[in-house]
């Protein structure tokens, strides 16, 4: 069930689904466009999609849509420089979220949202999607602590370090984000990595990788759609 809720002039109009615990209003249009999201159930929203609706021309209509998935925020929230707007939605919180420039008789709805407890509510596809995406991240976390693995356990500094680079630097058609994020940090370290700093350097190396193990954890945590509540 959905309902459109028509607001000023100068103000769009957005549709939300009545049933679902995440809610848009307050749409605002033109070049500043953003519409503020609001938590209104008792669990957090660890993921959401939203979908934005303008007119394309005789009766038909365009829609993107826009799905933010917070889970790791467990453990990045609070993090300086994190982006507010990668943390997951807290039970009461209200958040504005920037859009993309809109003329005034767009809409937006909250098409889906997934829970802490991994149950979820809203469109089916939107939510399947989601888990999609968390079980190809956990499964390529999952890659990538092998690999550090293979190479930590027989190796420290410098030719730990290159091995890794060598690794990490095998190209992919499509390079996921822990890979890219992973083979970014081992170039990072290998390009500050000297003589004297090669002990500090790999301490920070396995500090990384304990982070990664972390991800992975929350990954295979989140990963599967609870279609009852726990």
């Amino acid at each position: 069930m959905s309902r459109i809720l028509v607001v000023a002039a100068f103000l769009g109009s957005v549709a939300f689904a009545a049933d679902l615990p995440v809610v848009a209003s307050h749409l605002a249009t033109g070049p500043g466009s953003h519409v503020q999201l609001t938590n209104t159930g008792s669990q957090t929203a660890n993921a959401w999609s939203l979908a934005v609706t303008t007119p394309a021309g005789g009766n038909g209509t365009h829609q993107v849509v826009e799905t933010v998935d917070a889970y790791l925020s467990e453990m990045t929230r609070g993090v300086v420089g994190m982006p507010e707007q990668l943390n997951a939605l807290l039970p009461g919180q209200t958040r504005e979220i920037a859009l993309d420039p809109l003329p005034a008789d767009a809409t937006v709805r909250v098409l889906a949202v997934v829970l802490e407890d991994d149950t979820a509510a809203g469109d089916i596809d939107m939510i399947r999607a989601i888990f999609e995406r968390r079980v190809m991240e956990r499964d390529e976390l999952q890659r990538v602590i092998g690999t550090f693995a293979e190479v930590l356990a027989s190796g420290r500094g410098i030719p730990a370090l290159q091995e890794l680079k060598r690794r990490f630097d095998v190209s992919a058609p499509e390079e996921s984000t822990p890979h890219r994020a992973a083979r970014e940090a081992v170039g990072s370290y290998l390009q500050r990595v000297t003589a004297g700093n090669a002990e500090q350097i790999d301490q920070l190396l396995r500090q990384y990788v304990a982070l990664v193990e972390r991800q992975h954890e929350l990954a295979v945590r989140h990963s599967r759609w609870v279609t009852a509540p726990r």
